[in-house]
């Protein structure tokens, strides 16, 4: 599928609907049905889009962008319904509550380092949550009305920077308490469990099909397996040690 100017970011299904985002700024909705090649084209962002999710049950496409703006486009509407412009970093970390009509989480980068609550039904900002670091991915639950967060630098970490004779080597601090894994109720906001164990940022987040299992992946060459959801459990307050039973895969 061409269209695209610059790399892509960011890709979201909707039933026969695959929307792209892309660094030129632009998200286009594809319908994979047909030959052409998109059907509508969005140009709401000033700069790259790097986040993009689809609430099938109320049709509407939440989009995060370099340029700190939050939009929510309704079914296959050119225009945003709602602008959101509170976030002041990036927004990658975008998602809906599967348990809840147009409840969205989305997360900033590390000038926010904030997870902030929206309705789309009403256009409102609920709630936010000052999680003290950059945040990489959202993700809900699919058993309980819980969110997980997973991330990255915190404000006061300095990201030094060597260069070796064949390429340019990014290397983190060492204090590995910001580079975790985090288990928030809704919508108390509380923070039930904190997962620790990843050395570098935590760039990638899975879920089981059974909504059980999360899996994350980071910039240490590792997978963790953690037993976060299983059904009928309900968590208590830990520093993750209890729900870390899983073995890596390195």
């Amino acid at each position: 599928m061409t269209g695209h100017t610059a790399r892509v970011g960011a890709l979201a299904w909707n039933d026969h609907i695959l929307s792209s985002g892309s660094h030129d700024k632009l998200i286009y909705h594809r319908d994979v049905r047909i030959r052409d090649q998109f059907v509508t084209k969005l140009t709401g962002h000033k700069q790259e889009v790097c986040g993009l999710k689809w609430n099938t049950h109320e049709n509407q496409l939440a989009s995060g962008g370099n340029d700190n703006k939050l939009f929510v486009w309704d079914k296959m509407s050119e225009t945003p319904l709602y602008r959101f412009t509170e976030h002041v970093a990036a927004i990658k970390a975008i998602s809906w509550n599967p348990h809840q009509h147009g409840i969205l989480a989305s997360g900033g980068g590390t000038a926010d380092m904030k997870i902030r609550f929206w309705n789309t039904l009403t256009g409102s900002l609920l709630s936010e949550i000052d999680t003290g670091s950059q945040i990489c991915n959202l993700m809900w639950s699919k058993n309980s009305n819980e969110l997980v967060s997973t991330h990255g630098f915190s404000a006061g970490q300095v990201q030094n920077q060597s260069l070796s004779s064949s390429n340019l080597h990014y290397v983190e601090s060492t204090d590995f308490g910001f580079l975790k894994v985090c288990i928030w109720t809704f919508p108390s906001r509380q923070q039930v469990a904190t997962l620790t164990g990843h050395t570098f940022r935590v760039l990638y987040l899975a879920m089981s099909p059974d909504g059980q299992v999360i899996v994350t992946g980071a910039g240490d060459e590792t997978l963790r397996f953690w037993n976060a959801f299983a059904k009928g459990k309900t968590h208590k307050k830990t520093d993750g040690s209890a729900l870390n039973t899983f073995t890596q895969i390195r």
